[in-house]
C-alpha cells in the first residue's frame, strides 16, 4: 500500500509540473507566435496584387499575373530580435521575408524597402538582399557550398534571424549562412514582412507558404 501510495503521489507532481510548464518550447524561450495558424490579424499587405489567405495552418501565398513584388507585413516594428519561421516554395518562384522594413508615401509611393532575408532554390537562400535598395545584396559573399546547399527543394525549410544592433545571422536548416555587419541599409527598425515576388505575364501562378513563425523581441 505504501509504495502504491509513493507513486501516486509522484505521477500527481509530475501532472502539476507539467501544467505550470509553457505550452511550447517556444514559448518557454520568449517567443510569440505572429501567425496564430487561422487569421492573418496582426497583418497588412503592401504592394502588388499577390493573394494572401491561411490555408492547413499556414500562410498561404500565390502570384497575380503581372504583378510587382507583394508583402504581406507585420502592423508591428521589431528591431532586434530572433526570428523562426518555416518556408515552402514553388521551385520557379523567387520569395523572401523583410525585416526592419518601411513603406512610407515619401519612398518610391509606399514601395517596400529594406533587408530581405532570400528564399529560393538557387543556391542563394539565407543571405540578405536590400530589396527596393541601391545596395543590391547585403550579404556580399555567397561563396560558402554548405549554405548553397541548405536549402531544400520541394520540402519545408527551418529559417532562424538573429538581429541585434548591426548584426545579422541567418541558418537554413540549422545551417549558418549570413553573418553580416550591416553598414549599408541603414534600417535600424520596421516591420516583418512575407513576400510574393512579381511574375511577367503568361507565367505562373506559383506558390509559397510560411508556417511556426514566432519572435523573440530583444529590444528591452
Amino acid at each position: 500500500m505504501r509504495k502504491w501510495q509513493e507513486l501516486t503521489l509522484g505521477i500527481v507532481a509530475i501532472a502539476l509540473v507539467a501544467m505550470t510548464l509553457p505550452a511550447t518550447a517556444a514559448e518557454k524561450e520568449g517567443f510569440v507566435c505572429l501567425f496564430d495558424g487561422k487569421t492573418l490579424e496582426g497583418w497588412v499587405q503592401h504592394n502588388g496584387t499577390a493573394t494572401y489567405c491561411v490555408e492547413d495552418g499556414t500562410v498561404f501565398g500565390k502570384t497575380t499575373e503581372g504583378s510587382p513584388n507583394s508583402f504581406l507585413c507585420t502592423e508591428k516594428d521589431y528591431s532586434d530580435f530572433e526570428l523562426l519561421f518555416e518556408v515552402k516554395v514553388d521551385d520557379q518562384l523567387n520569395s523572401g521575408v523583410q525585416i526592419r522594413s518601411e513603406s512610407k508615401p515619401e519612398f518610391n509611393n509606399g514601395r517596400v524597402h529594406g533587408p530581405q532575408v532570400e528564399i529560393a532554390v538557387n543556391g542563394t537562400a539565407g543571405y540578405v538582399y536590400g530589396e527596393a535598395l541601391k545596395t543590391g545584396w547585403l550579404s556580399e559573399d555567397r561563396s560558402d557550398p554548405k549554405a548553397a546547399a541548405a536549402f531544400k527543394k520541394g520540402e519545408w525549410n527551418k529559417y532562424r534571424v538573429l538581429a541585434v544592433g548591426k548584426s545579422i545571422k541567418t541558418w537554413v536548416n540549422d545551417v549558418p549562412v549570413a553573418d553580416l555587419v550591416d553598414e549599408k541599409s541603414n534600417m535600424g527598425c520596421g516591420f516583418i514582412g512575407l513576400q510574393v515576388h512579381g511574375i511577367g505575364k503568361g507565367t505562373g501562378p506559383y506558390e509559397v507558404r510560411w508556417r511556426n513563425i514566432s519572435i523573440k523581441d530583444m529590444s528591452k
